[in-house]
């Protein structure tokens, strides 16, 4: 697996981005304002993910998604290792994710590297997303934000 920095002429992959977050209009802004990575593999996009300050000596992860075919390989731990290692390359001091109160497989995969739970933003899915979300049989309202020293 090759990741690389997508460049500003390239397209971004939308479709792909959108299995992790279903609003294109807050996709397009945070891709727009932030930087994005793309994982391939034989030259086909497979993954992705999207980095945006958030403060001075913080950095967001704003989007990790690998394409269903392709999960359960250790895929996704890599890229969120890359992700790691792009924020201290540019000197940040921590990196914190979002994921949803019903994201339970994303709970526990974060937790297991190393992020600990900071806060609860609640409603933030209901003030955000005009559709309902479920997942795993629960409604998503809440945003569980995480962090992770560096």
């Amino acid at each position: 697996m090759n990741i690389k920095k997508l460049e500003l002429n390239e397209q971004v992959p939308i479709q792909l981005l959108l299995e992790a977050d279903p609003s294109e209009q807050l996709i397009m802004d945070y891709v727009h304002r932030g930087q994005c990575f793309v994982a391939e593999i034989d030259q086909q996009v497979i993954g992705a993910y999207v980095l945006l300050e958030k403060t001075l000596d913080t950095i967001e992860l704003k989007n990790i998604v690998i394409k269903d075919e392709f999960q359960g390989q250790g895929l996704g731990k890599k890229l969120l290792v890359h992700s790691i290692e792009q924020a201290r390359k540019k000197g940040y001091q921590a990196l914190e994710v979002g994921t949803g109160n019903s994201s339970i497989g994303q709970l526990a995969f974060y937790q297991k590297c190393g992020f600990r739970m900071i806060g609860v933003d609640l409603n933030f899915f209901i003030r955000h997303y005009s559709e309902v979300i479920i997942e795993n049989g629960i409604q998503c309202r809440d945003m569980i934000l995480l962090r992770k020293e560096l």
